[in-house]
C-alpha cells in the first residue's frame, strides 16, 4: 500500500502540520468550548496520526485514499469525545478509536459472510469496551460489557469471536513517545510465574545486579504476568518508559545469565 506517496485524497502529506503537546492540550480546551476552527486545527495537525496508524492495513487489497478518508472518521469522533480531564495523551485515545473505524470497515466490506444481528451485537461491544475502558482506566471484563448491553455474556463472546481478524503478537498497537507499543506487550500471561519462568532460564543472578525500579518491572511483567499497562499504572510512569526501561534491563540481564 502505497502510503508512502506525496499526496493522499489530495492532500500534500509531506506539508501537514504538527502540533505540540502544549498547542495541542490548549487547542482540545477550545475544541471543547465549541470552537470550530480549533476542532479544525487539532484535525490538520494529528492526520499524521491517521496516516501512521492505516499502514498497519497494509496488504488488504484496500485502497489507501479509502483507508486514510475512514481513519479520519475516526479520528474525528476520538476528537470529538475526548475528555481532558481523564489526564491521558490524546494519541494513546485516538489510536484505538481510529484503528476500530478501520476495523470496522474492513468488517463490513469482508467477504466472509457473518450475519447482521451479529455484527451489530459485536459492534456494540466493541463500543461499549471502549467505553468502560475509559472510564475504569483498565480492560473491561467481559462480564462487565454484556451488563452494559444488556445482553448475555456467551453471546457477546460468540459475536466478537466472529468478527475477530487473526492479529500477530508483533503487530504494533500505538506509538507513545516514539517507541511502538506491540499487542504482545498488552497480553496477559498467566502461566508466566516466577516457578515456571526461573525452570527454563537461570535470571537470579541477572536480576541482582538490576536497579530496584528495573529488577520490579521485570518482576511484574514475567514472574506475574502483568502488561505494560498495568506495570505503568502501579509504578506511575508511562507505558513508554516501562517499555524502554524492561528492553534495558533485560538487555542487561543477557551479561549475567
Amino acid at each position: 500500500m502505497a502510503t508512502g506517496k506525496v499526496e493522499i485524497c489530495g492532500i500534500n502529506t509531506g506539508k501537514l502540520p504538527r502540533l505540540t503537546r502544549e498547542r495541542s492540550e490548549e487547542l482540545m480546551a477550545l475544541a471543547g468550548s465549541g470552537d470550530a476552527s480549533a476542532r479544525e486545527e487539532l484535525i490538520e495537525g494529528n492526520l499524521r496520526l491517521v496516516l501512521s496508524v492505516i499502514q498497519r492495513f497494509s496488504g488488504r487489497g484496500e485502497a489507501p485514499d479509502d483507508l486514510f478518508q475512514i481513519g479520519c472518521i475516526g479520528l474525528i469522533k476520538a476528537i470529538d469525545n475526548f475528555d481532558v480531564s481523564h489526564g491521558v495523551r490524546f494519541s494513546t485515545y485516538a489510536v484505538p478509536m481510529i484503528i476500530g473505524e478501520v476495523r470496522r470497515y474492513l468488517r463490513d466490506n469482508s467477504s466472509m459472510r457473518v450475519s447482521r444481528s451479529i455484527r451489530d451485537t459485536a459492534y456494540h461491544a466493541l463500543r461499549e469496551r471502549a467505553r468502560l475502558e475509559y472510564e475504569l482506566g483498565r480492560e473491561p471484563t467481559m462480564s462487565e460489557i454484556a451488563g452494559a448491553l444488556g445482553a448475555k455474556e456467551e453471546d457477546v463472546v460468540f459475536a466478537l469471536d466472529a468478527i475477530a481478524d487473526p492479529v500477530s503478537l508483533n503487530e504494533p498497537v500505538f506509538r507513545d513517545d516514539g517507541d511502538a507499543v506491540f499487542v504482545g506487550d498488552q497480553v496477559r500471561d498467566e502461566k508466566a510465574t516466577e516457578e515456571n519462568w526461573l525452570n527454563s532460564v537461570a535470571l537470579k543472578t541477572g536480576l541482582e545486579h538490576l536497579p530496584e525500579r528495573e529488577r520490579r518491572i521485570i518482576e511484574l511483567r514475567f514472574f506475574m504476568g502483568r502488561t505494560q499497562t498495568e506495570v505503568a499504572g502501579e509504578i506511575g510512569i508511562s507505558q513508554a518508559q516501562v517499555s524502554r526501561l524492561e528492553k534495558r534491563a533485560l538487555g542487561q540481564m543477557k551479561r549475567f545469565v
